[in-house]
Formats: C-alpha cells, structure tokens, sequence
C-alpha cells in the first residue's frame, strides 16, 4: 500500500477520511458513541497502516504494540495509549487486541492460506476482534451478543478480501484459500486474462461464505442496546453491498476496488429501517465457529 500514510490527528477525522462507510454509520450513533466508535478505529487504522506500510522496522513497532497490550510498561505510542485507556473505560478484552496484533504480524509474512479453516481464523484476528471490542464501546451488555459480532467483523473481512484480491496479491498476499484456487499471489497479481475466471469463481465462494456470516450478524444486531442499533444495521447494510456489487458486476476483480457511492447508502440505509423490527434471537449457529475454537469471544458450548 505504499508508505504509512499520515492520517488526520482525530479520531472522527481518521474514520471520516479512511473509513468513509462506517464513518456513514456512525452519524447514527449520537456523538458520545460516535466519538469513542472513532476512537476504536483510530487505534484499528494505527496497526493496519503500520501492518501494510512500508517503514522500515514495522515488525518491530508491530511487537513493541503486541508487549505493551500484554502487560509491558513501556508506552508504545499515542494512538495506543490512547487505546489502552478506551479498553479501559469500556471493559474491552485486551485479549481481543492482542489478537488483531497477532493477525497483523502474520501479514508481514508473505501470504498463502491454505484451506477455509485458516482463512476464517485470519479473519477473526484482524476482524472478529474488532466486533467483539465494538460491543463492549457500544455499551452492551449482552453476553451472547459477542458470537454475533464476531460474525460481522468475519463477514465485513471477507468482504475486504473481496474487493482487494489484486491489491493484496500485488503485497504477496493470497487470503483465497490454495483448495479453491492454488495459485501464487505474483501470478494473481499480473492480472492475466487466463486466470480472471479461476479467481473470479474463487471470489464467488468467498461471497457466499461472507453472506452465511452477515446473515447471522443480522441477528444478533438485535441484542444491541437500541440507541447504538441501526448505525450497525446501516454498517452491515453497506459494507455488505461492496460483495453484492463486485457480483453484480461479474467480479471484475483485475480492475480493482468497488465503491459504494452516497446515493446508494442514502438508499441502503433508508432500507435499513425494515431491520429495526423485534424478532426473538435464537442460538447462534455453532458450525459458524467450529474452526474458531480456542480464539477470543468464541463459545465451545
């Protein structure tokens, strides 16, 4: 992704410029949600630029973050002292961090997963975690409520992985599992006619796993205190039509990202009212989390 880009110094400014959906979502939340949601994804956006930068000893300031989360005392920089304090103030599992750094630091290996467990597992570190710290910052207090964001911070990374499978091949990561399609990131990368339909099929796949997983988020949004409710609602709504577009489009994967543009969330979000509607939650569907086991927030019962 080049160098580490030096991104706004708010929290709410750093959403805005790099996460322009949930930035969307969140206007929904009231500021005092808001304002700490931007303060979860400042710390978020911190370690993934870091991860995907170029700077010179990124694995190293990636550890120094990892020991601090552990217990360390030396301070490993703003934006995660900054961090330290939320998880504080919010009773977020510190497990949970430390496992999105444990997600980063694979990153700076070159990348080939090799079967659907594995990818799953990838995604709970660099994105089920972050449900999990998103239900403590949204004040729930349901405990059954963690399966289900994990679920959404699942299925909103397969939905990345998606739409960045020629960017991310071009770093020497292949996140599409080798039995699906055993090819090398270098090949991916040259983008060659020969294989768009190999890997468009693969990302197909990928779509179809990440529905299983916003379906069942869907759920769970239910167990949301209601003031924080719909701005999830809107974020799954409009993350999910990233997938529902590259799919409408043919998967033009080689041509690069697919935007949702601000007519289509004003439309999404409209949409998104439907949702609000009460339905009794039933148990989460176990099989989603059978590869999961032994990870932060996942119940084995």
């Amino acid at each position: 992704m080049g160098t580490l880009q030096q991104v706004p110094l708010t929290p709410k400014a750093t959403l805005a410029y790099h996460g322009k959906s949930f930035y969307w979502a969140s206007l929904f939340l009231g500021s005092k949600l808001a304002d700490k949601a931007a303060q979860l994804y400042l710390f978020c956006r911190f370690v993934d630029d870091l991860a995907d930068g170029d700077l010179p000893h990124r694995q190293e300031s990636l550890k120094d973050i990892r020991t601090r989360l552990d217990g360390s005392l030396l301070p490993a920089g703003p934006e995660v002292e900054a961090f330290i304090k939320l998880a504080a103030d919010n009773n977020i599992p510190l497990i949970a961090a430390r496992e999105l750094m444990d997600g980063m630091l694979k990153d700076q290996q070159p990348t080939a997963v090799l079967d659907e467990a594995e990818l799953l597992r990838y995604c709970h570190g660099v994105a089920g975690t972050v449900g999990l710290m998103m239900c403590r910052v949204l004040n729930c207090e349901q405990a059954r409520a963690d399966s289900f964001a994990i679920d959404l911070g699942i299925a909103m990374q397969l939905t990345n992985i998606s739409r960045d499978v020629l960017e991310d091949a071009k770093m020497g990561r292949r996140y599409l599992p080798a039995t699906w399609v055993n090819l090398p990131a270098l090949t991916i990368a040259e983008a060659d006619i020969t294989c768009h339909q190999t890997v468009g099929l693969a990302i197909k796949r990928l779509l179809d796993l990440a529905e299983a997983y916003y379906e069942s988020a869907l759920l769970g949004i239910q167990l949301l205190p209601l003031r924080s409710r719909f701005s999830i609602i809107v974020a799954l709504r409009v993350y999910r039509e990233i997938g529902h577009s590259l799919q409408q489009q043919n998967l033009p994967w080689w041509q690069g990202r697919i935007f949702v543009g601000k007519r289509r969330k004003i439309l999404l979000s409209i949409r998104s009212l439907v949702d609000l509607r009460p339905i009794k939650v039933p148990k989460h569907n176990l099989q989603l989390h059978k590869h999961l086991q032994g990870l932060a927030g996942v119940n084995s019962e």
